[in-house]
């Protein structure tokens, strides 16, 4: 299994390769060179495998054994799901009106990054110590990235991490779970700016092959195809939970909704979808709407500003996975990818070509939810429940609301088990439930940290945040 980059610049490299890769140097983003597809023999003997074990089957298909021998894969994977509050790990809630909530925030810093920056982490760890080196890790944080980065490689004495997190755009909880970890080698800056513009700096760094290469820089924002990789478990595990049987022909299908930001979780989505698993996929947004103009209507153009809205991890006008779900859905069209993203770089304009939105509208299914919208499923799924959603998870349970179900229509997709992903706890987002008129369920571990201290360095506007990174990676580096 060798990974090639979307835009076709770059020599293939094999799963370490990628997993010590930001962007790939020309630009593009690392995928596997095929994707793995699975007979209906291998779905029915996953179907009743745990979480951890889908990630084991998953990971050993895209990593290949003579690189990471089964035995230890195994071994990193559970080391990595030890933390987790949940005996499962993730936990569906089956509530009234079928709505299903696929939970996957039950780890340290409740939210789902846990489940693959954890794994990853500790893939880096086996690769470090085998090759005695160190690495300077860069990540960009609209909200849960970076505590859960933090989280896996804090105290490590091969890797230092450095995190750029958008003053005032996390909520107060988010921000904490970064600047309260006081460790040697956790650098957090916090920038004056919301979560495009500190992507800037990041890819001015990774841009600068030298400097890249000189201080073995790598990121773990869901440009990490190991993040990729383990997040399809997410779906299997979906599936095999919500499918009403195994035993038809064709396969029911299993409708998956996936709230969007960065893109990363529904690219893994689309990937699972391609190896055979039967699901029809849907990305929800909030008002920062790209990936749903681009889905419905073949437009991927930044609007005039990012919004902020009540799902503030979802605040995002450049969901850089995108390209990875075009090379997909166009037959791995590697230099029709590097023209489209050429033509988006310069204008940050892009009318898809028609059939390669035609196949991406086939893909997926898309919705946009308003903050208003927002809160009315909070208050609804508390009502109707007794169960509190983050505002992420929110967007996707506006989306199950608003269509129709199977005791007032005799739609075709209304027989169809649906499941909505729910990416964070709501206790890390105190604000939008005051707002939606919901009290606050605080686990004792948040509360503590507001009697912490705190450690992070400013990033004015006017100053150069790559040089200023620039600067403190190189005098972190003269102490090794």
């Amino acid at each position: 299994m060798e990974y090639v980059s979307t835009r076709g610049g770059t020599k293939a490299v094999d799963f370490e390769g990628a997993l010590f890769s930001g962007y790939a140097p020309d630009g593009g983003l690392f995928m596997p060179q095929r994707i793995p597809s699975l007979d209906r023999d291998t779905l029915q003997r996953w179907s009743s495998l745990s979480y951890p074990e889908l990630v084991k089957e998953l990971c050993s298909l895209f990593v290949p054994a003579k690189l990471l021998p089964r035995d230890a894969l195994n071994e990193l994977i559970d080391r990595a799901f030890s933390r987790f509050r949940h005996k499962n790990v993730v936990h569906l809630s089956r509530l009234k009106d079928g709505l299903n909530i696929l939970e996957l925030w039950h780890g340290v810093t409740y939210a789902f990054k846990d489940l693959s920056l954890s794994c990853t982490g500790q893939f880096l760890q086996y690769f470090l110590e085998k090759k005695q080196k160190h690495v300077n890790i860069l990540v960009g944080t609209s909200g849960d990235t970076g505590s859960s980065a933090i989280e896996s490689v804090r105290g490590q004495k091969n890797v230092d991490i450095f995190v750029l997190l958008p003053k005032g755009f996390c909520t107060q909880i988010q921000e904490l779970q970064m600047t309260t970890v006081i460790e040697d080698n956790v650098h957090v800056f916090a920038a004056h700016g919301n979560s495009d513009e500190i992507d800037e700096p990041i890819k001015e760094l990774f841009a600068d092959v030298g400097f890249a290469g000189k201080y073995n820089l790598m990121s773990l924002n869901s440009v990490n195809w190991s993040r990729i990789m383990v997040q399809i478990a997410h779906y299997f595990y979906a599936y095999f939970q919500c499918t009403p049987s195994l035993d038809t022909t064709p396969l029911p299908v299993v409708e998956i909704v996936v709230p969007t930001g960065g893109g990363g979780n529904i690219t893994a989505g689309c990937i699972a979808q391609k190896m055979g698993l039967p699901i029809r996929l849907i990305t929800v947004v909030n008002s920062n709407d790209i990936i749903h103009r681009t889905v419905q209507h073949g437009d991927f153009s930044l609007a005039e500003s990012v919004k902020a809205t009540l799902a503030s991890a979802m605040d995002i006008q450049e969901p850089y996975n995108v390209e990875r779900i075009l090379w997909l859905l166009s037959g791995s069209d590697s230099r029709l990818i590097k023209a489209l993203m050429e033509q988006f770089n310069f204008s940050k304009r892009l009318k898809l070509p028609e059939d390669l939105h035609r196949k991406l509208s086939e893909t997926l299914g898309s919705c946009s939810a308003s903050d208003q919208d927002i809160v009315g499923a909070m208050q609804r799924c508390w009502e109707e429940n007794q169960y509190l959603l983050c505002p992420h998870s929110a967007v996707a349970a506006h989306y199950h609301y608003s269509q129709p179900h199977s005791e007032f229509s005799l739609s075709f997709l209304s027989s169809i088990p649906r499941c909505c992903l729910a990416p964070a706890s709501a206790a890390k987002f105190q604000d939008a439930l005051l707002r939606a008129g919901l009290v606050p369920q605080m686990p004792p571990e948040i509360t503590a940290l507001t009697a912490m201290e705190t450690r992070s360095t400013p990033l004015e506007r006017g100053q150069d945040w790559a040089q200023v990174l620039r600067g403190r990676i190189e005098a972190v580096a003269q102490q090794w």
